[in-house]
């Protein structure tokens, strides 16, 4: 099985570094993409969590293994 964790960091300010998190299936509307319609989030350096076949995983990951599912959420 594989793990997603998340690690909360701050800067030396006390600012959080994830500054939003959305949830983007919903009961009413669910989304539903391919292998190569996983969208890079802030050009690639926020994070999807997609729910696959093969299970929960980020989309970087879903995208080099080649399969599609529903966008839960986006992280940046």
């Amino acid at each position: 099985k594989y793990v997603i964790r998340i690690f909360l960091r701050y800067d030396a300010k006390g600012t959080s570094s994830i500054t939003h998190l959305s949830r983007i299936s919903r009961p009413g509307r669910r989304v539903f993409v391919g292998s190569t319609e996983i969208p890079k989030v802030l050009g690639g350096y926020g994070v999807n969590i997609v729910s696959t076949s093969r299970g929960l995983m980020s989309g970087k990951k879903a995208r080099q293994e080649n399969v599609g599912g529903e966008i839960l959420a986006q992280i940046y």
